[in-house]
This record gives structure tokens, C-alpha cells and sequence, in this order.
């Protein structure tokens, strides 16, 4: 069955799109729920039973599977709920105009189904029309994300559990267990163990027709790592249903930063390789299923490619549909100002609507090491710096989900960010007699690391007005940089007009293309790396950083013939974009330039 919608709506956080499905599903918009919360979900699903006056038993932390069995509830709850919503909208729609013409109004410029509209409604009864909308008229996707490095080992009176009771396993089994007949997003990279896991659970097979009831997404990041992670699955009897493809840095987030890899070369290889890897893993899965006694489908299974990461005007979005062959295009960041659709408290949204570059920046403020795409002046860092100037740096941890990574201190792991880890590594860091410049570096790296695994969440419970004294009223938010240039709140059917071109809600006229803008953020990020390593680079940093400056000279001649090549697309733009890549071209040789003095310096040294 065609889709009805060109686009999809990321996850965002923990909490701003944990009930998405239930505003846009009935629309045919697909979208996808955190599973990192089990706490909020829980609180999530109390609230809602008493809205519709459906009967709640509490799932405490006593109850065997707590964390799987709250994941599943929620999420039978939501698909129940939503499924209700979307049957009353189609009767309501075959009966007064207003509702169908809401949901054909959204849908893209010649739309399968609204050409198909035009020809029934012209000649048939009441009886036909209604038929025909509940033949044509389809729910949007609830899908669900598990960021694959959240797997925290769990403890049972101070017994490590066994590893299905991991995070993500436990996330896993919940989605497995649950009604829902959508596909699950793993992010962050491949997790072997986890991806295992999955065998243990029927619904990811397919049937003996070739239909998978729970389909596979892998978030990557380019092609290679799709084959390798495909191919992993596939000899498991494991297809893979859809690639996307996100941008290293022009996200919201976390930020995988690739070696110097553009997104538009990602997306060239995808396009030329595309039946390749389908052939390629199809022929692993075949061979797995038959050694598995397990239904083989007769013919190759569907397979997706989508893209997201910093698309923001509809000519940018259908390019990426016609030129590069994608199935559908991902619109996150802007739907942080669509309250029709995502979850975000009005202070919040506020700071958003305020937002200009300078305040999107890159941080290291994620536990998890990674780079983290944040907003200046969020209400969780300015809780952070109160704890500091208080003396007592640090969270009190009261959820844990990134207590994954440092046994510094402690026989389990606990979170960098938490009071315990940054009391004793600041305790740690006083008895190493440091000059005081190196003491305050220092001192900066410990405090500055942020709990996220809470402040992502909070936003969900204050806009629903659910109790906070947990988690506290501290909000973290991770826009990516493309939300600049959205400066108000939108409707569902304004933002749905813009993606689509109906109506142009950007009112700067200085936006950069897309991957313009992935360019200048990936030479920041190198001439930072090459800041912090000033002092003292190695052959091998200096290696790398020549290596990575290759990659992106490579992505600026491709750009350079693609645009130069390109016919009655991009027009009004095309001479800024040559002219950008120009200069990028400039900057990278300033920083070769920097990167032999430094080289230079470091020999003359020795």
C-alpha cells in the first residue's frame, strides 16, 4: 500500500513526540516514541486511562518485567486509543465534509488518494463514499526508537540481573510484546547483543505471504555501516525494512559525526547501490530462514531508504525524493513548534520561537560522550549551574538510564553526570596539584556534563501538568540547527502546507541550503578538533584530520558538479551555494595550512 505521506516525524528527545502518533496517526502521518522512559511512559499511560476513563493498575518497580510490561501498556494504550481516534474520524468523515476535507487538504500536491477522490466522489451514494474511505484512508505508523548504547545492566538486591533485563532488552521485549504492527528505530550504532535478541521474537520474521508485523529501521549514518548491520541481521533470518539516513551533524540530538562525509555523496551511494544491498541481503536472509526451517518469501522483500537531518523548505524536500529516490523525507526540528503534533512546554517553546544560530549550538554536556545538539539558556542547564554555584555540582540521578559507562569510583556504573560520579572526580581532581589553568579546564569537562535522561522527559509532564518532584522542573532541549530559521508556533496544517509548498512560513531570506549548512558545521567541528589539539598533535591526529579534509574536499566537488549540472532546481539559490562552496573550499586550506605549522612545530620539538 502506497503511503499517504511524503514525510515522517523523527523521534525527538524522550519526551516531545512520546504521544505524537495519537495527534497526527489519524492523518496518515507516521512517527516514533521514545522507549528510554519507562517512569514517564508509566505516568504517561495514568493519565490517559483517566482521561478516557479506562481502568489503571499501577506497574511499580515491584512488579517482575516492570520496565517491559509499562512499555507494553503504553503502547497498547496509545495504539488502542489512536486506532479509536481514526475510526471515529473516518465516520465522521464519510458524513460531514469539514473532516475529509481536513485530512485530503494535508496530503501532498497529486496524492494517489486524493486523485482517486476526485474520481469516486463525483458519481457515487453515501454508501460507496464511506466504503471507499475505509478502504483508502490509512493510519500513520506508531513507531518506536532505542538508542542501542542505553543498555544499562540492572540489579536485583544487588544481584546483576541476566542480560535480557538489560535497558534496551527490556525496551525491546516490551515492543515485541505489544499489539502494535509498526517497526522499531534502533539508533546510535549496532549493538550486536541486542540485535541477537531479536530472534527470540516471531513478529520480526516474516510470514509465509513475506508480511513482518514488527519491521526493522536502522538510523545510519552511510552506506557502509548499513551493509554491515544488514548483513548481521540477515543471517539471523532478520530483514531489515528501511535505512534512514541522517545527517553526522545537521540534527537534532546526539550528533554521530562521520569522517569528513557529506550527506549528499551518503545519499548518491545509497541511490547506486540500492538493489545491490537489497540482493545482497536478501540472499543472506533466504539462506538463514531455510537453515531456520523458516518461511522463505517468494520474491525479494520491500526495503526503504528515507533522509532526515536539516531539510527545511519543500523544494529541498522534493529534491531529495526525486533526485536521490528516497521514500520518504524526516521533518523533526520544526515540529518542535507544531503543539498539534509534539509535546513541549510553552516556556520552552518560547526560547525556541526566540532562537538564532548563536543560541543552537554543538555541546558536550551528553554523559554518553557524544556530541549533543542543545539551546542556549535551557531551564536543565540553568539548574546546573545553581547546583554549582551551590557547591554541589552534579544530578541526584533519580532515573539512571545513562549510569552505563564509568566504574571510575564504583563496582557498578554510574552516570558522570550524577552528584556521586562528579563529587568524587572533582575530590579526585584537587589532590592532583594542577596549575590553576589546567585545574579549571579540568574542573569545566567534570561539571559541565548535563541529565539529559531526565531533562529530555520533563517537558511531557509539565505540559500535561503531571507531577515533577522527581525529575524536578529543569527542561533539556535538542534542536538541531535548522531551527533558526523558524521563528513562530505552526499548525499541523501550516507546517504539512510548508513541507509541501503550498505556503513559505521561513521569512529570512538568508537560509542555506541543507547541505550548505552540513558543510560549514563539519569544518567547525574540524577547526575545533584541531583547537583542542593545538598543543600537542600527534602524527596520528594530524593524519586524521588531513584524511577527514580529503572527505570533505571530495563532498565539495560533488556538490560543485551536482548543482553546476542541475536544471531548474534550486535557481534562485544555486550562485550563493557555488559561492559557499568557494569559500569552503578557502577554509579547508587554511586549516592545511594550520595543521603543517602545527606538524612543523611538533617536529622541531623532538
Amino acid at each position: 500500500m502506497k503511503k499517504t505521506h511524503t514525510f515522517h516525524i523523527p523521534v525527538m528527545g524522550i519526551g516531545f513526540t512520546i504521544n505524537t502518533p495519537l495527534k497526527v496517526s489519524h492523518f496518515g502521518i507516521d512517527s516514533v516514541i521514545s522507549l528510554v522512559d519507562d517512569m514517564l511512559l508509566e505516568k504517561l499511560r495514568k493519565m490517559y486511562c483517566g482521561k478516557h476513563e479506562i481502568p489503571y493498575d499501577e506497574i511499580t518497580e515491584k512488579t517482575e518485567d516492570f520496565r517491559a510490561k509499562r512499555i507494553t501498556s503504553y503502547l497498547n494504550l496509545i495504539y488502542s486509543l489512536a486506532e479509536k481516534k481514526f475510526e471515529d474520524f473516518k465516520n465522521a468523515a464519510s458524513e460531514a465534509s469539514h473532516d475529509l476535507k481536513e485530512y485530503l487538504g494535508m496530503l501532498p500536491e497529486n496524492s494517489h488518494i486524493t486523485e482517486e477522490f476526485k474520481k469516486v466522489s463525483s458519481h457515487s451514494n453515501l454508501t460507496d463514499l464511506r466504503n471507499w474511505i475505509k478502504e483508502h484512508l490509512t493510519m500513520g505508523s506508531i513507531d518506536v526508537n532505542i538508542m542501542t548504547k542505553l543498555d544499562k545492566e540492572n540489579y536485583l538486591k544487588n544481584e546483576k540481573l541476566p542480560v535480557e533485563h538489560n535497558d534496551a532488552h527490556a525496551a525491546l521485549r516490551g515492543f515485541a510484546q505489544s499489539n502494535l504492527n509498526s517497526s522499531i528505530v534502533f539508533s546510535a550504532g549496532m549493538n550486536p547483543r541486542l540485535y541477537s535478541y531479536l530472534e527470540q521474537f516471531e513478529d520480526f520474521y516474516p510470514d509465509e505471504n513475506g508480511f513482518i508485523k514488527k519491521k526493522i529501521i536502522l538510523k545510519v549514518s552511510d552506506y557502509r555501516s548499513a551493509l554491515i548491520q544488514g548483513k548481521f541481521l540477515a543471517k539471523k533470518g532478520l530483514w531489515v525494512s528501511e535505512y534512514r539516513i541522517e545527517s553526522g551533524l545537521n540534527c537534532g540530538g546526539h550528533a554521530f559525526a562521520t569522517d569528513g562525509f557529506l550527506m549528499g555523496p551518503i545519499l548518491a551511494e545509497f541511490r547506486r547501490n540500492r538493489e545491490e544491498l537489497i540482493q545482497t541481503v536478501h540472499e543472506i536472509m533466504t539462506t538463514s530462514l531455510k537453515a531456520k526451517n523458516r518461511h522463505i518469501p517468494s520474491s525479494e522483500l520491500p526495503l526503504k531508504i528515507t533522509a532526515q537531518g536539516g531539510v527545511g523548505t519543500a523544494e529541498e524536500h522534493q529534491f531529495l525524493l526525486d533526485h536521490y529516490e528516497v521514500d520518504s523525507v524526516g521533518w523533526g526540528t520544526p515540529f518542535l513548534l507544531v503543539p498539534e503534533a509534539t509535546t513541549v512546554d510553552e516556556a520552552t517553546i518560547e526560547k525556541l520561537v526566540a532562537a538564532k544560530e548563536a543560541d543552537l549550538y554543538l555541546s558536550n554536556i551528553s554523559p554518553l560522550g557524544v556530541p549533543f545538539n542543545s539551546l542556549r539558556g535551557n531551564t536543565k542547564d540553568i539548574e546546573k549551574l545553581s547546583f554549582i554555584a551551590k557547591g554541589r555540582p552534579g544530578s541526584a540521578c533519580p532515573k539512571k538510564y545513562i549510569a552505563i559507562n564509568n566504574k571510575e569510583f564504583t563496582d557498578k556504573n554510574i552516570c558522570v553526570a550524577s552528584r556521586q560520579y562528579q563529587h568524587a572526580k572533582l575530590k579526585e581532581l584537587d589532590s592532583m596539584n594542577l596549575s590553576p589553568v589546567e585545574h579549571h579546564a579540568n574542573y569545566e569537562k567534570v561539571v559541565e556534563k548535563s541529565c539529559i535522561c531526565v531533562g529530555l522527559g520533563t517537558s511531557a509532564l509539565i505540559a500535561n501538568d503531571l507531577d515533577t518532584k522527581v525529575e524536578g522542573e529543569g527542561v533539556s532541549i535538542c534542536p538541531g540547527p535548522n531551527l533558526a530559521y523558524f521563528s513562530k508556533t505552526m499548525s499541523l496544517k501550516e507546517i504539512t502546507d510548508h513541507i509541501y509548498g503550498r505556503i513559505n512560513v521561513i521569512s529570512r531570506s538568508d537560509r542555506p541550503h541543507m547541505f550548505i549548512k552540513e558543510l560549514k558545521i563539519y569544518i567547525d567541528y574540524l577547526r575545533d578538533k584541531i583547537e583542542e589539539a593545538r598543543l600537542s598533535m600527534s602524527q596520528k591526529q594530524e593524519k586524521y584530520f588531513l584524511a577527514f579534509i580529503e572527505n570533505l574536499k571530495d563532498g565539495i566537488n560533488y556538490y560543485h558538479n551536482l548543482f553546476n549540472d542541475l536544471k531548474d532546481r534550486f535557481e534562485e539559490t544555486k550562485s550563493n551555494i557555488i559561492n559557499e562552496l568557494e569559500a569552503s573550499k578557502e577554509s579547508l586550506h587554511m586549516l592545511v595550512l594550520e595543521i603543517e605549522n602545527l606538524s612543523m612545530a611538533r617536529r622541531e620539538a623532538s
